[in-house]
C-alpha cells in the first residue's frame, strides 16, 4: 500500500509534468527501511532486520549525546518505487541534502555514486538504472566512521552523526534542463555589483544541460520581481544548446533605485526566475531563487559596512542537533533556533563547524542576519583530507551561492603546522582560490585557536578569525582587552574577526565564590559562564577594530568524546541549554546589551540556596537606572557595571531564610518587573 500511494504521487506529479514539460520534484523521505549493516550488490539477498523510518533520520540520537559508546558504521536504507513507464524519455535524479558522511547508492542492486561528506548536498543521476512501469528498488548505505580523507576527521569537538539526516528528492526533468548536477547547486548563480542606493548591475549565469541527440533551440528568460511580485525586469534570448558537455549562458541588467536587503531592519528580497521555454512556449524548466541586493565591505580599523553604512554585528555560533534528535531536524527545529537568537538581539551567526541545512539559509535571508558559512576541515589534520577539503568548499559555495545573506565563506578552525611550508598553509591558500574563483566577491576567512597572527597556516583569507577563551582555557577574563589593544596597535589594517569566546556553565549547578577553573573537570557552576560574558563583553563592545565577534556557543551541544561539567558528552558553553528548555543568564545578559526590547533582570536567579549573608546583586536592564527592593525594602542606587545595561547592587544583606528580591523599571509609562526567591541557610 505504501509502495502504490508512492507510485501513484509521482504519477500525478508526472501527469503534470506532461502538460508543463517542467522539472518535477517529488519529497522522497515517506516510509524507508532502515537496519544497521554493511551491504554490497554481492550479498544483496541476504536477510536483514528492517525498521520503517521517515526521514530526516539519525540512528545517533540517542547513544552519541550519552557518551563515547555510541554506534559508528553502516546504516542501510531501502525504498522501493514505481515510475509511469511514459516518463522514460525524461531523466531522473536523486537529490541528498545531507547524509552522515559517508553515502553509497544503489538503484536495482546496481552501484551509482559515492559521495564522501557529511554536511553537503549531492545529486546522482539514476536514469539509467530505473524500469520505467516496474518496481525500482533504491538501497543507500551511510556510514559515519571517522576516515583521514574526509572532514572532519574526528568526533572531538563534535559528533559526526550518521544516517540520512536532512530531506531527499526525486527530481525528474526534460533532458533539457537547467544543470542539478553542477556540485547540486540551483544551476543558476546570481551576482551583484556596483551596488548603491542608486543601482546594481546584476548578473545571472545559468547552466545547462542536454542529454538530446541533437542540439535544442530554446528561450532563456529571466525575470525579477520584487518581494510582492511586481516584475522588475525580463530578459530573454533564443539559444541553441549543444548535445556535448555543460553550457553555460549570461544575462546581465541594471538595476535603477534598488530597495536594499538591508539585515534586520528591512531584509526585502527580490525573486528570480529563470525559464526554458521551448518553441511551442511551454515551460521545459525552471529555477527560482532569491537576490538580496546589498553591499558588504570591511574597512580595516573601523569594521563592517551594510549598504556603506557602519552596521555593528553581533554574532553567535550555532551548531545543529538538539537533544533528543540529533542532527535529524526539522523546518520548525531550525526556525525555532532563529527565532531565540533573534530574540536574543544577534545580527550574524557563524555556522560552526560545517555546512547547514539549506532551509537555513533561506531563513537567514528572509529574516536579515548576516551569516558566515563554512566547511568541517576543524580541530585535527591528517595529510589525506585535501581533495575532500577542497570538494567541500566548492560544494557549499556552489549550492549556497545565491543568499543574500552569506557574507564569507570559511576555510578552517584551529588545524595547525609548525612551518609555512607545511600542508594546512597550502591547503588552506587552494580553498581560498576555489571560493574566490567561484565567487570574487564575498570574503574569505579562516580561524586559528592562538591569539598570534604571525601563524604559519594564518593570512590566506580575506579575514583572520582568532579563537580567545581567556578566564578558561588560559589567562584571566580580562586579559582579552590587552590581546584585541595589541592587534589594533600592530595590526591596524587587517580583518579581524574574534571568532569563539566564552565557557562552560551547568544551569544545575551554582557557587557563591566561584573556584578555581578546571576545564576538564566535574564542577562549571552556571555564575562563571555569567561573570566571563559580562566582563568580555564590556571590552569587545569598546572595540570596533573587531569585524565581528561570535560568542561560543548559542546552544548547548553534543560533544561525545568529552565529560565535563558533571554531564558526559556535552558542551555546555551555549546561552540555551541543549533541550532549548532553559535560556541561560548569559542569554539575558546579550539581550539587554543588543535587543530593542526593553529587558529587566536579576542575574545568579538559579543559585537560590545561599550560605552568604552579605552578597552582591546583578542586574541588566536596558530601559534606565533599575528600582531593586529586598524584602519590600528599597536597597541604594546600584554601580554600573561593564556595559550601561550592566548594574552592580553590593553589600546586599539577606535574613535568614526566604528573602524576596523585585527589580522595576519603567520605559513610556510602562513598568517591566523581575523577581526571585533566595533562602539563606
Amino acid at each position: 500500500m505504501k509502495k502504490q500511494f508512492l507510485a501513484g504521487l509521482i504519477l500525478s506529479a508526472c501527469i503534470q509534468q506532461s502538460i508543463a514539460q517542467s522539472r518535477t520534484a517529488v519529497p522522497f523521505t515517506q516510509n524507508w527501511q532502515f537496519t544497521k549493516s554493511d551491504y554490497s550488490p554481492k550479498d544483496s539477498a541476504v536477510p536483514h532486520t528492517w525498521e520503517t523510518v521517515n526521514l530526516p533520520h539519525t540512528w545517533n540520537n540517542k547513544d552519541m549525546q550519552a557518551g563515547k559508546d555510541f554506534y559508528a558504521g553502516n546504516g542501510l536504507y531501502k525504498k522501493t518505487l514505481e515510475i509511469d513507464p511514459a516518463l522514460q524519455n525524461k531523466v531522473a535524479y536523486l537529490r541528498f541534502e545531507g547524509a552522515g558522511q559517508v553515502a553509497d547508492l544503489y538503484v536495482n542492486n546496481k552501484f551509482i555514486g559515492q559521495h564522501k561528506g557529511g554536511y553537503s548536498a549531492f545529486i546522482m543521476d539514476i536514469t539509467a538504472a530505473l524500469k520505467f512501469g516496474a518496481e525500482n528498488t533504491i538501497l543507500v548505505k551511510v556510514n559515519n566512521e571517522p576516515r583521514k580523507d574526509v572532514i572532519p576527521i574526528n568526533n572531538n569537538l563534535f559528533g559526526i552523526y550518521g544516517g540520512i539526516y536532512r530531506p531527499v528528492q526525486l527530481l525528474i526533468m526534460d533532458k533539457l534542463h537547467i544543470s542539478a548536477t553542477d556540485n547540486a547547486s540551483p544551476g543558476v548563480y546570481i551576482r551583484q555589483q556596483n551596488v548603491s542606493a542608486a543601482g546594481a548591475d546584476i548578473t545571472v549565469t545559468t547552466k545547462l544541460t542536454n542529454r538530446y541527440d541533437k542540439a535544442q533551440t530554446a528561450r532563456l528568460s529571466t525575470r525579477i520581481y520584487t518581494q510582492k511580485g511586481e516584475l522588475v525586469q525580463e530578459i530573454k534570448n533564443d539559444i541553441r544548446v549543444l548535445p556535448q558537455g555543460p553550457q553555460q549562458f549570461v544575462q546581465a541588467v541594471h538595476i535603477s533605485q534598488p530597495r536594499l536587503w538591508n539585515g534586520l531592519k528591512d531584509p526585502h528580497l527580490y525573486k528570480v526566475v529563470v525559464s526554458l521555454t521551448g518553441a511551442n512556449g511551454q515551460v521545459i524548466d525552471e529555477v527560482t531563487q532569491p537576490l538580496g541586493i546589498r553591499k558588504f565591505e570591511i574597512k580595516p580599523g573601523k569594521g563592517f559596512y551594510l549598504n556603506d553604512q557602519p552596521y555593528r554585528l553581533y554574532g553567535v555560533c550555532r551548531h545543529q542537533d538538539w537533544w533528543g534528535y540529533g542532527s535529524a531536524l526539522e523546518n520548525w527545529q531550525h526556525a525555532q533556533d532563529l527565532e531565540t537568537i533573534r530574540e536574543m538581539g544577534a545580527n550574524s551567526i557563524r555556522f560552526a563547524h560545517y555546512q547547514q541545512a539549506d532551509y537555513i539559509y533561506a531563513k537567514c535571508d528572509s529574516i536579515g542576519f548576516v551569516v558566515w558559512a563554512e566547511v568541517p576541515f576543524v580541530n585535527a589534520v591528517s595529510g589525506e583530507e585535501a581533495d575532500n577539503a577542497k570538494q567541500q568548499i566548492t560544494e557549499l559555495v556552489k549550492q549556497q551561492y545565491n543568499h543574500p545573506s552569506i557574507y564569507t565563506w570559511g576555510m578552517h578552525n584551529e588545524v595547525y603546522e609548525k612551518k609555512p611550508s607545511d600542508y594546512v598553509r597550502a591547503l588552506t591558500a587552494a580553498m581560498v582560490d576555489i571560493a574566490k574563483t567561484i565567487d570574487p566577491d564575498r570574503y574569505t576567512v579562516s580561524t586559528n585557536g592562538y591569539g598570534t597572527m604571525n601563524r604559519p597556516e594564518n593570512l590566506q583569507g580575506d579575514i583572520q578569525g582568532m579563537n580567545r577563551y581567556y578566564g578558561w582555557y588560559e589567562g584571566h577574563t580580562p586579559d582579552l582587552e590587552q590581546w584585541v589593544s595589541g592587534l589594533e596597535k600592530n595590526y591596524p589594517e587587517h580583518n579581524v574577526v574574534l571568532a569563539e569566546y566564552g565557557g562552560d556553565g551547568n544551569v544545575f549547578q551554582h557557587a557563591e565564590i566561584l573556584p578555581e577553573v578546571e576545564y576538564n573537570g566535574s564542577f562549571m557552576p552556571e555564575e562563571r559562564e555569567t561573570r566571563i560574558h559580562e566582563i568580555q563583553w564590556g571590552i569587545i563592545a569598546k572595540h570596533p577594530y573587531l569585524v565581528s565577534s561570535y560568542l561560543w556557543n548559542m546552544f548547548d551541544f553534543c560533544a561525545p568524546m568529552w565529560s565535563r561539567g558533571g554531564v558526559p558528552a556535552r558542551n555546555m558553553k551555549g546561552m540555551v541549554t541543549f533541550d532549548r528548555q532553559i535560556k541561560k543568564d548569559v542569554f539575558y545578559w546579550y539581550k539587554a546589551n543588543w535587543s530593542g526590547e526593553p529587558v529587566v533582570y536579576i542575574s545568579d536567579r538559579r543559585l537560590v540556596e545561599r550560605k552568604q549573608a552579605v552578597t552582591t546583586v546583578t542586574v541588566y536592564d536596558n530601559i534606565g537606572t533599575p528600582v531593586l527592593t529586598l524584602n519590600g525594602k528599597k536597597l541604594p542606587a546600584p554601580k554600573t557595571g561593564t556595559t550601561p545595561v550592566h548594574y552592580v547592587f553590593e553589600n546586599v544583606k539577606l535574613k535568614k531564610g526566604k528573602n524576596v528580591l523585585v527589580c522595576t523599571g519603567v520605559k513610556d509609562g510602562k513598568t517591566y518587573k523581575d523577581q526571585v526567591e533566595w533562602i539563606l541557610q
